[in-house]
């Protein structure tokens, strides 16, 4: 990892720093992705069966999971596995039951009432990764808020094994979400499907869930096409930062950054520190654990992208990371809720030396499908709200409309919009 401080850069290198690695191929990716929606809009399945045989290596006849499959991955699944599959989504239920949001109502004027209620979405597209690592976790992150929403239909997606299975894991997470249907396509094509159709795989009404490069630009054009669907965010390749005082265990620091790196060669790891010493002991359990990763190739290429920062204190690293924005931020400091208020732009925020990233990503009850690119400076994690839609409802009265009608009448006039004063004043007359 390379090291930097802060104070040694002028503007257009600090700018530089903060710049994460897929920025410098998205025109590559853009195209390319571009390309893929135009196949699968011409040729539908085929053009699926294709990219499949060519990304995933396996060429399928059907791409739908059957009750077989089910059947064979509840089998293949070790007992332990399933154990913590069942009480990591206790958890997450738990966390996402309690943040959903009451409809209410209020009486705005006399004889005038506004209501808010919600509505699930009805047909949702979930896209669970498995280029490198499947990730069952991910799948129990989109399903366990998607069931509580009361979504009518859910489309899963995720990549294809060698073999043409579906991994056994994430099916089993999948069924949190009863009667789920899940499609073995990975990578843009996938999102390409749902958010188009195609004979074999549903038109969805809003897609979900984080992935590479590709599939992030893939989202992102789903909904820039005209009659577009809705995205959750911008949920591209993971990264995290760190901010760590004197006090922070260095061995903890290396294996927080590594738990990212690994994801794959596009995530990003920073750490801001105002202890040289600190940054000199991080950079040694770096190469340390790193040489015993299975994954540290990897990690490797990951760490290419990434930095050991000095800073001049906490206060500055605070300010540093509100304009990187993280996907996950960890504050590895003496007295770290005290510092809670000045953060605002991340994802997800872990607090002290005992509470890694990694216990967000599987079972601390928070979603791990989080805004990344800097996304987080404007938009939130998931959330069972995010698998709702919130409608306004209005009722008023004769006495209401007598209330509330001439303030709407002067302010339509006002607009030169009279046709929207006449509806109001029309029933001013008759309520009289």
């Amino acid at each position: 990892m390379k090291r930097i401080d802060w104070n040694q850069l002028d503007d257009p290198a600090r700018a530089a720093m903060l710049q994460r690695p897929v920025q410098a191929v998205s025109d590559a990716v853009r195209s390319g992705v571009q390309a893929i929606f135009e196949a699968v809009a011409d040729r539908g399945d085929d053009a699926l069966r294709d990219f499949t045989s060519r990304f995933d290596g396996v060429m399928l006849e059907e791409f739908e999971v059957d009750a077989g499959e089910f059947a064979r991955a509840a089998e293949a699944v070790p007992a332990e596995v399933q154990a913590a599959i069942a009480e990591a989504a206790a958890r997450i239920e738990a966390f996402h039951q309690a943040g959903i949001a009451p409809p209410y109502a209020v009486e705005t004027a006399p004889g005038l009432t506004c209501q808010r209620v919600q509505r699930p979405i009805r047909r949702v597209g979930l896209y669970v990764p498995a280029g490198s690592a499947p990730l069952p976790s991910t799948a129990l992150m989109l399903c366990v808020p998607a069931r509580l929403a009361g979504c009518a239909e859910v489309i899963l997606c995720t990549p294809p094994r060698a073999d043409g299975s579906a991994d056994p894991a994430v099916l089993l997470a999948a069924r949190q979400a009863p009667g789920v249907r899940v499609f073995k396509l990975g990578g843009a094509q996938a999102i390409a499907a749902m958010a188009l159709g195609t004979a074999r795989v549903p038109r969805c009404d809003k897609l979900f869930g984080p992935g590479n490069a590709w599939v992030d630009e893939a989202k992102r054009q789903a909904a820039q096409r005209p009659g577009g669907i809705a995205i959750d965010m911008p949920a591209g390749p993971s990264e995290v930062l760190v901010i760590a005082d004197s006090g922070a265990n260095p061995a903890f620091v290396a294996a927080d950054l590594l738990s990212q790196a690994e994801h794959g060669p596009d995530s990003q790891v920073l750490l801001l520190t105002d202890s040289t010493t600190l940054l000199d002991a991080v950079a040694t359990e770096v190469e340390a654990q790193l040489a015993r990763l299975p994954r540290a190739d990897i990690a490797r290429r990951a760490l290419e992208a990434s930095r050991l920062v000095r800073v001049r204190d906490i206060e500055q690293a605070i300010a540093i990371s509100n304009v990187y924005a993280p996907e996950h931020l960890i504050l590895a400091l003496r007295e770290p809720r005290a510092w809670l208020d000045r953060v605002d732009s991340a994802g997800s925020i872990f607090l002290g030396d005992w509470t890694p990233e990694a216990l967000g990503d599987y079972c601390s009850g928070s979603n791990h499908v989080l805004p990344t690119g800097g996304a987080a400076r404007a938009w939130s994690g998931l959330s069972v709200a995010s698998f709702q839609k919130a409608i306004a409802v209005q009722e008023a009265s004769r006495a209401g409309i007598a209330s509330a009608g001439p303030c709407a009448a002067i302010l339509a006039h006002a607009e030169g919009l009279q046709a929207h004063a006449h509806a109001v004043e029309l029933r001013l007359e008759h309520a009289a």
